[in-house]
């Protein structure tokens, strides 16, 4: 997901991704350590995807002070 995406959304809702997408990368990892999943790239987006949504949910939390 891109970042402006992101920030549309609410705090909830990024909250709820960022659980999907902490259990989709282990699920690629998993994938990816037994050999079952061939595009690495797709594990490499979901941990880049993690990282944003911890961004914008720190920024929230900054801006709130």
């Amino acid at each position: 997901m891109k970042t402006k995406e992101l920030k549309v959304r609410s705090t909830e809702e990024l909250e709820k991704l960022y659980i999907e997408f902490c259990q989709k990368r282990q699920q690629l990892n998993f994938r990816v350590a037994s050999r079952q999943q061939k595009n690495v790239r797709e594990l490499r987006d979901a941990v880049k995807t993690i990282a944003r949504i911890l961004t914008i949910l720190k920024e929230r939390e900054i801006e709130k002070k």
